[in-house]
């Protein structure tokens, strides 16, 4: 198998855009603090276990004066104002969220990272014909973006090469754009862009 690479006319409004790092910054923290769990929890003075009995005498012991073991002061007592579980998500326009596609596919197409390929494709899902051709372009960190929909066996063989990645154009995101370095995509993934961003 090789890749078969074309030479395209891209649309300056999708590929030719000055990239601006404020736009592609904000869009990625928007992703990632969608993806970011929210689970973390520490436990207050209610929820510790310990005795709810005085732990001494209110008066001549010459300390202070204490109620409960429980008190954040004390070791093992309650967290005063720790993590508890909640959303780190926040809203962003999808206007921006598109401006941002389109900043992140320049950004690639400015700095030559950008690859247009005829189709992505594979007769059997064998990961070593898809090991060798992308060896042999010299890929080492690679996202492949294909159109509505994926090759079964070209995904099937991807997913055992570590820096291959694979999306729809539905799937294509700003974060995974940029964190590769190189952006491989098909005829159809170019139209099915064109077709969303328009």
């Amino acid at each position: 198998m090789t890749f078969n690479v074309i030479q395209l006319d891209l649309d300056e409004a999708l590929f030719g855009l000055e990239p601006r790092a404020d736009i592609l910054h904000r869009v990625v923290r928007w992703q990632r603090n969608n993806a970011q769990a929210g689970t973390h929890k520490v436990k207050t003075r209610s929820e510790v276990s310990y005795s709810t009995k005085k732990i001494y005498r209110q008066k001549g012991t010459g300390g202070a004066r204490h109620g409960s073991r429980k008190a954040p002061i004390f070791r093992k007592g309650g967290i005063y104002k720790g993590p508890t579980p909640r959303s780190h998500g926040h809203d962003l326009t999808k206007k921006f969220r598109k401006l941002g596609l389109k900043h992140a596919l320049s950004a690639k197409a400015a700095s030559g990272s950008l690859v247009v390929i005829e189709d992505a494709k594979l007769a059997d899902a064998k990961t070593s014909v898809l090991a060798k051709a992308v060896k042999e372009q010299g890929w080492k960190r690679v996202l492949i973006i294909d159109g509505t929909d994926v090759d079964a066996n070209f995904k099937t063989a991807a997913q055992n090469i570590e820096g291959v990645d694979i999306l729809p154009t539905a799937g294509a995101n700003v974060y995974d754009i940029l964190k590769r370095d190189t952006l491989v995509i098909t005829k159809a993934g170019v139209e099915a862009l064109e077709a969303r961003l328009k």
